[in-house]
């Protein structure tokens, strides 16, 4: 077939006529040409530039280039494979500028075959050749074989330690990396920002500050202080190695300030636990006329889920649909949590519903969802439905469900869930799910049961596994293993103040009030304290918190059939004292502050740092129809029962 007529499928076609462009062209002509070409291929044109420039481009195959860099966005091999064959049939596949390009290509799509393949028959290769099949090999994983092919070659530059360093990071091999930094080093070879912003990732991975501050001096000395994507990585590492200080100095410093340095000023502070810190940078992020990207929108979502900020949620939703980021994956299924962790489940169902995404992440949300409002049947039913739409779970989604299950007594259903993620799905449980587990065998009362799997499990089990056992000794009142559990607990966490009040929680449901002194005692001599409960809710867009008594509302309780539970009193006292004591509980103020401050009818959401005490929960339920969070789920009061069935 001529070269004019070639038509090998119905994405590319020619035209059956071309005419070759004098090689006298103006070279403003010729740059022309190329911004024009390179406009319609960023946009992913691909078939409309071709078409366009279809003559030009064969009697200048060079140009192909460009062609051959768009498939890459619009991830179609497909399209890059019939681009391949009109390289062939120009006679241009000789050319190593265009094969380079070609290599570059397969590499992206990860058809390491192709790469390999193309490289073998390359006539004339250089140290950028050898770079792309080494990129090919750690882009497939093969991280043996490019360091074989690395360790052979006699020719590299910068680019050539980059692609090693930057792909053994990628692979959280960072020790690796790390080495290959220093080689680099020893080899005479000066970094540039790609190396260092690899290197800062590797030491970000590893934690280590000491390396990252060595490695900053070195950003320093090499030009980069000021540099947008260094010092973005520079901040990154800082505040994963611990030091938000040092990260949030560097973002400071930078003159200026893109998207990339916001979203590392606003996860770090996410991932340090300052989520109102997270919402005033949000703010200051818009007004410095930066405009947030899906990654913005993932921690400050994030944030407004901690903060149960249901007002600030619904705002940053505005914002979401205004930028178009509300058909990215991870941004829906952020709003499906900070949805369901603001006590709406209703909107989060309603998002879930308009997705049409199929995507196992938006279904395991959305299970979360369920079990964190308690409803283990309906997130039982999801995953049976997720399973029948052919999508296949992951570790995440097996833990909703078994965190679903104990929460409900489900517990035959629970271990089943256990099995079929180990011997269907090939997933091999973490400490989390054996901590779901533990908690689904405590809360039946399989106590023996939850101990003998902590024992007996492969992974290291951490304090909150045997504060989980802890918690379900003082609910079924053994206090022998009780005291053996909280010895295992305090071992791996001597400051944990929740075991010391949960061990004296159950010396004073028996009444052995010397031992709960003796308790208290060890709190003191260890200087740990306990964690005040905190109480809040928003009204009209506005965050209030509580942490006082009330008197008058216990007594209007009274009136309506509440009895006190003293039993959760930690002191020797007579019952008006312990009376006293279970109102300075921070929920029931912030129940009667909304009661007086909002209308009839309008849904009060109460969010509590600590777990919600079973008096508590009595007198809530004939006060009013509310919502209240603590860290682990959600309870929903109204006419006199909770959604927990009291089984919680």
């Amino acid at each position: 077939m001529g070269r004019g007529r070639c038509c090998p499928s119905n994405y590319l076609r020619f035209s059956s006529s071309f005419r070759f462009v004098s090689t006298n062209t103006a070279s403003e002509s010729a740059r022309n040409l190329t911004i024009e070409l390179t406009d319609i291929c960023s946009k992913g044109l691909t078939k409309q530039a071709f078409d366009t420039f279809h003559h030009q481009i064969w009697a200048d195959p060079p140009l192909f280039s460009h062609l051959i860099q768009s498939c890459i966005p619009l991830n179609s091999p497909f399209l890059g494979k019939q681009l391949h064959s009109l390289v062939v049939t120009s006679g241009s596949s000789k050319v190593r500028f265009i094969s380079n390009h070609l290599l570059n290509m397969y590499c992206k799509f990860g058809e390491l075959q192709a790469v390999v393949s193309l490289y073998n028959i390359m006539v004339v290769k250089n140290v950028t050749s050898r770079n792309l099949l080494i990129n090919g090999y750690l882009l497939a994983g093969d991280l043996d074989g490019a360091r074989q092919l690395f360790d052979e070659m006699r020719e590299r530059n910068v680019a050539t330690w980059n692609v090693v360093v930057a792909g053994f990071i990628q692979f959280e091999f960072n020790e690796e990396g790390l080495y290959l930094y220093r080689e680099m080093h020893v080899s005479g070879f000066r970094p540039d920002d790609f190396t260092l912003s690899s290197v800062l990732r590797g030491c970000a991975g590893l934690k280590s500050l000491l390396v990252g501050r060595q490695v900053h001096c070195c950003v320093v000395k090499c030009g980069f202080g000021f540099h947008l994507v260094v010092g973005s990585s520079l901040a990154h590492m800082y505040m994963k190695c611990g030091s938000l200080e040092e990260g949030e100095r560097v973002i400071k410093s930078m003159p200026i300030r893109n998207v990339v340095a916001w979203n590392t000023l606003i996860a770090g502070n996410a991932q340090s636990g300052y989520s109102e810190s997270v919402l005033a940078l949000y703010c200051m992020m818009k007004m410095a006329g930066s405009r947030p990207d899906k990654i913005t929108f993932v921690s400050v979502l994030s944030s407004c889920s901690e903060l149960a900020t249901l007002g600030q949620g619904q705002q940053i939703h505005v914002d979401v649909i205004k930028t178009g980021a509300s058909a990215d994956v991870s941004v829906i299924s952020t709003l499906i949590s900070m949805y369901s962790r603001c006590g709406c489940l209703e909107d989060s169902i309603k998002i879930f519903l308009k997705c049409e995404v199929a995507d196992h992440v938006l279904w395991s949300s959305m299970i979360a969802a369920y079990g964190f409002h308690g409803l283990g049947e309906e997130a039982v039913e999801l995953f049976e439905q997720m399973e029948k739409e052919g999508l296949e779970p992951n570790d995440f989604t097996f833990l909703s469900l078994l965190y679903a299950c104990s929460h409900c007594g489900l517990k035959d259903k629970g271990l089943e869930f256990f099995k079929l993620m180990t011997e269907k799905y090939g997933i091999k449980p973490g400490v989390q799910h054996y901590t779901c587990t533990v908690d689904l065998l405590s809360r039946a009362g399989c106590l023996n049961e939850a101990e003998a799997m902590i024992k007996s499990m492969p992974v290291k089990g951490d304090s909150i596994i045997w504060k989980t056992l802890l918690s379900a000794c003082k609910i079924y009142k053994n206090a022998d293993m009780a005291r053996r559990v909280a010895e295992e607990v305090l071992k791996l966490d001597p400051q944990d103040s929740a075991s010391y009040v949960l061990l004296a929680n159950i010396h004073a449901s028996e009444k052995s009030w010397h031992s709960v002194s003796e308790v208290r005692k060890i709190m003191r001599d260890r200087r740990v304290k306990k964690e005040p409960g905190v109480s809040w809710l928003e009204i009209r867009n506005q965050v209030h918190q509580f942490c006082m008594s009330d008197k008058e509302l216990t007594a209007e309780m009274k009136s309506h059939g509440y009895v006190p539970d003293t039993s959760l009193v930690l002191h020797d006292m007579d019952n008006e004292e312990k009376e006293y004591s279970l109102s300075h509980h921070s929920e029931k103020m912030a129940i009667a502050f909304a009661l007086m401050n909002t209308t009839a009818g309008t849904p009060i959401r109460v969010m509590k740092n600590l777990r919600i005490c079973s008096d508590c929960h009595v007198a809530i339920k004939v006060i009013s129809e509310i919502i209240v969070r603590y860290a682990s789920r959600f309870h929903h009061f109204q006419n006199g029962k909770c959604s927990c069935r009291d089984y919680w």
